[in-house]
């Protein structure tokens, strides 16, 4: 969109520089979600604040009227916000849309002979919700189906005798932005009697303008949220037409400020407010603060934008231009990038259709791209999507082709909210939504186009291609380094050159044995959400016993500047775990010490304890999960795995301190993928090489986190060798310890972050997803584990061999 086709008084990039500093390096596409909020609306409100005295409503004061006043003024402001007679409708200030339509679930399942309700395909999952208080529940699957429904009269009274109907359905779908007729309501309330309609505007007046003058034509009752349109306030409403406000009134809960009398000694009953329909159901004092912030908002999205109108205009002619971007990629072989759920966009605020593309992603043999994958690399990217199923079921399973089977099949798998890998069948379970507001603009549009066919669109002459399990020629291998993760998350502790280090069943010794847990939830802390946890370097002092931990960086003046915990597990420094506990933190134990907890709750600004998982109080099928195998890449056994028996080797290693064994098997708590993960220097050259070309600098191989780095004495040798390997010996050929390889390792945003200073970019993750994905993910080492060994106790050291199989 060129400068002259602004519709907008100002030119929208300069609204964005003054008003949204945080958009600074991001690309927002979530508006479906919430829209941002300007900058001048959080100072006005902070003004009003400062400037007014405002008491709680329901006192006689003087800022208590303040308060009431501002109110009322705001009720009307919403009410001429959809071109609503005040004289017709009311507004209840509610916490956001889902509230509203708790209110108006509530007031019909109170009737006596409960109702009937029956809602549209498209439906976000809060108007779904009704159909639990129904006496009877229907969902239409299109549009022809309520289409004929009201012009079949009232043929079908008779079943649900005077037991009211509610019809519920969404103006605009948060799935895809098609927007349904808004012609509804009046041919309802002219063909149906006893029969009432719920309109969920929530996605709708984010942009595009409700006119509810026509009284004949509007709902009855319409739920909205007001964060959707100008960030800020989180405040809901439920606008209510007055002549079906009788059908709320018989709700049991009363609370304060909406009851005129309440006798509760001697005899119970109350008296319930009947002046006003929002007097009867805003239950409670009202968000005064919110409310009064929500006039802010009227006038500054006013000022900037102008009117609703010319929003549809700028962000319908920005989907419009995103919409034909999309559809033209084409991968080598001419199959589509993108396919796409969302209409083509009119020119200018077209009535069927809202500023949201939803689509999913194919590879040049058509076969789907996992969105946990889109999701990692978008964010990286610092683009901000809504991937998943958008909690719209109906939706998802009509344009994904999902069936309740699926959907159960897919639930039984793992799948669930949240996680967006693919389903039953390889098909994706939820779609990439991409949402455009008021302040979006065309560079928000390009730059997500030019992301997917950067990272997505396949040309011939970069197809990666695994390698396969045939023999390759092993180079002069050798362990470059050994590194243990005492902590989960935090940095690791590089083992001494010439230190033989024990290696178990569940990995190299005291590796990921300690974890840090959030104090409050009791959840386990991951570097991927607090890259802080990086400058925690713990050191290992085998001859003391003793784990010490410091902060890199600068010295703290709250917290000492190191904390130590002995190796062996005493039991009078942890605390005592409940014998029902469950959940996250059920088999781990926290340590008593409030100096432990200080130490890293001042070191990451965030409350946590020091938790301690021990290796040796669980067998090693237990303490790790399996690592994301690839189809062709299943370990294989080796004949000889059984056969030779392990032989006692004298070693000066010391023994580890010991913790408490125990007979019964405990489920697992850290989510390492495998015991021990390993990376090549031929593979993190390579990568390097990669960098440097893209004109990035080079990364050390510690923000891959690897158990074992292991070299090769010949140059060149080829980088990514480890692929095919099957199996590792590593250590003196008449006593070596063989290795099972698991799996290539599937990488995250984790490896974005510096492990010296914490930092985060985008590397060597962006470039990993050019070179290294497979199956449309994105990998890098290998997960393995300990077979046997032909000792007692098996030990490696920098600088032993290592034999490759590849069969």
């Amino acid at each position: 969109m060129s400068p002259t086709d602004s519709f907008y008084n100002e030119d929208i990039d300069t609204i964005r520089q003054r008003e949204y500093p945080m958009l600074k390096e991001a690309t927002y596409l979530d508006h479906s979600g919430t829209t941002l909020y300007a900058k001048s609306l959080v100072e006005s409100f902070a003004t009003s604040m400062i400037d007014g005295l405002y008491g709680n409503p329901h006192s006689g004061s003087a800022s208590s009227i303040l308060s009431t006043k501002n109110i009322d003024n705001v009720r009307l402001r919403v009410l001429q916000f959809v071109k609503a007679d005040p004289e017709e409708f009311d507004v209840v200030f509610t916490a956001n849309a889902t509230a509203a339509i708790k209110i108006v679930t509530e007031g019909f399942r109170s009737r006596d002979k409960g109702f009937s309700y029956l809602y549209h395909r498209d439906a976000h999952t809060s108007l779904i919700g009704v159909r639990e208080s129904a006496s009877r529940g229907h969902c239409f699957t299109s549009d022809e189906a309520v289409e004929h429904w009201i012009e079949s009269g009232d043929e079908a009274r008779e079943e649900s005798g005077e037991m009211p109907t509610l019809f519920a359905y969404p103006a605009q779908s948060n799935m895809n932005g098609r927007r349904l007729p808004l012609t509804w309501p009046g041919q309802v309330r002219k063909t149906k009697s006893n029969t009432y309609t719920l309109l969920d505007v929530a996605a709708f007046v984010s942009s595009a303008k409700l006119d509810l003058s026509n009284l004949d034509e509007a709902p009855d009752f319409l739920s909205m949220s007001f964060y959707k349109i100008f960030g800020f306030p989180d405040l809901g409403a439920l606008i209510v037409r007055k002549p079906a406000g009788h059908m709320l009134s018989q709700r049991k809960y009363f609370g304060g400020g909406t009851v005129d009398l309440v006798t509760c000694l001697k005899e119970q009953c109350y008296i319930p407010k009947k002046e006003t329909i929002h007097q009867q159901l805003e239950d409670g004092t009202l968000p005064i603060h919110n409310i009064l912030a929500l006039n802010s908002a009227f006038d500054v999205h006013t000022r900037l934008y102008g009117s609703m109108d010319q929003i549809s205009k700028h962000t319908s002619t920005l989907a419009r231009n995103l919409y034909q971007g999309l559809s033209t990629l084409k991968h080598f072989n001419g199959q589509p990038v993108c396919i796409i759920y969302t209409d083509s966009p009119s020119s200018y605020g077209g009535k069927e259709q809202g500023p949201t593309v939803a689509l999913n992603i194919k590879d040049s043999n058509g076969q789907w791209v996992d969105n946990s994958e889109i999701e990692k690399i978008a964010s990286i990217r610092n683009i901000h999507l809504r991937i998943g199923g958008v909690c719209n079921s109906g939706g998802i399973a009509h344009y994904l082709d999902i069936s309740p089977s699926e959907m159960r099949e897919n639930l039984a798998l793992g799948q669930r909210c949240g996680i967006n890998s693919l389903g039953v069948g390889g098909k994706p379970t939820g779609i990439i939504r991409v949402s455009l507001g008021a302040m979006s603009n065309m560079t928000d549009v390009t730059t997500f186009i030019d992301f997917v066919s950067q990272f997505f669109v396949e040309e011939e002459s970069q197809q990666v291609d695994d390698l396969d399990s045939e023999k390759v020629e092993t180079p002069s291998l050798f362990v470059e380094s050994l590194t243990v993760y005492p902590i989960k998350s935090c940095s690791g502790w590089p083992v001494p050159a010439n230190t033989p280090w024990e290696i178990k069943k569940e990995g190299l010794s005291f590796d990921r044995e300690w974890c840090l847990v959030h104090s409050g939830t009791g959840r386990i802390l991951s570097q991927k959400r607090y890259p802080r946890m990086a400058l925690l370097k713990p050191e290992i002092d085998l001859k003391q016993g003793m784990l010490r931990v410091r902060v890199k960086g600068e010295k703290s003046e709250e917290a000492p500047e190191q904390v130590s915990v002995p190796l062996d597990f005493r039991s009078a420094d942890f605390k005592t775990p409940p014998s029902n506990s469950s959940g996250t933190a059920a088999n781990i134990t926290p340590y008593n010490s409030p100096q432990i907890s200080d130490f890293f709750t001042s070191a990451l600004g965030v409350p946590c304890n020091l938790a301690r998982f021990p290796a040796s109080a669980a067998g090693p099928s237990t303490r790790h999960s399996k690592p994301h195998l690839q189809k062709t890449q299943v370990p294989r056994k080796r004949p000889m795995e059984e056969s030779i028996a392990p032989a006692t080797v004298q070693t000066p290693f010391p023994t580890p301190p010991q913790s408490p064994t125990s007979s019964t098997s405990q489920s697992l708590l850290f989510s390492n993928e495998s015991p021990i993960l390993c990376t090549t220097r031929p593979s993190l050259d390579a990568l390097n090489s990669e960098l440097l070309a893209r004109g990035k600098p080079p990364i050390h191989y510690s923000v891959f986190r690897s158990n074992i780095v292991i070299a090769s004495s010949l140059t060149p040798t080829p980088a990514y060798l480890e692929d095919s390997w099957t199996h590792l010996e590593i250590g003196d050929s008449a006593t070596p310890a063989l290795f099972q390889m698991l799996g290539k390792c599937q990488r995250c945003s984790m490896v974005c972050v510096n492990q010296e200073t914490g930092a985060k970019s985008e590397e060597p993750f962006v470039t990993l997803a050019k070179t290294r994905r497979f199956d449309n993910k994105v990998y890098f080492g290998e997960h393995m584990s300990l077979m046997w060994g032909s000792r007692d106790r098996v030990f490696v050291k920098i600088g032993d061999v290592v034999k490759a199989s590849t069969c």
